[in-house]
């Protein structure tokens, strides 16, 4: 076939964005001004939660003096599951431009005790924060008035 008979390639429209976050009308009051341990993110998680009769899985934004920026949910799920990927995940905490995260989610049943998913969870998450350059601090599961911190329990 000559050059003059080939039809010219077609084009793609590539369309231009833009990315912004939008901060939400109602806030929550936090006492303290730094995280200083995982009660203390426990609590911020319990007041964003409350008794959510399904899974959410949230995430509490910090600046590089462990100060709260902003607080997300990431998923809601069922009665027992939430479905929770790193992309999700992270998506906040760069627009946020957060140096760490704390992740958190709730156990409807009452009983906080780690399941193996949210063990593998927490390591997908360590490990992408890591390449990301935003730590994951801990994982934080809630039950009926008491949480369990992975980190305490030396599971991250």
């Amino acid at each position: 076939m000559s050059d003059q008979m080939k039809k010219p390639a077609k084009r793609k429209r590539v369309e231009v964005v833009s990315l912004r976050m939008v901060r939400e009308r109602t806030s929550i009051f936090y006492p303290n001004r730094v995280i200083r341990s995982p009660k203390d993110a426990a609590d911020l998680f319990k007041q964003f939660i409350g008794d959510f009769d399904r899974e959410s899985f949230c995430i509490l934004c910090l600046n590089t003096k462990n100060e709260p920026t902003a607080i997300h949910q990431v998923s809601s799920g069922s009665l027992n599951a939430s479905i929770v990927h790193p992309r999700e995940t992270f998506k906040l905490a760069i627009l946020a431009n957060s140096a760490s995260i704390i992740a958190c989610h709730n156990h409807p049943s009452g009983q906080p005790d780690p399941s193996p998913e949210d063990v593998e969870l927490t390591e997908r998450l360590r490990d992408s924060g890591t390449l990301l350059g935003i730590e994951l601090l801990d994982h934080i599961i809630l039950g009926d008035g008491n949480f369990v911190s992975l980190k305490e329990r030396g599971m991250m």
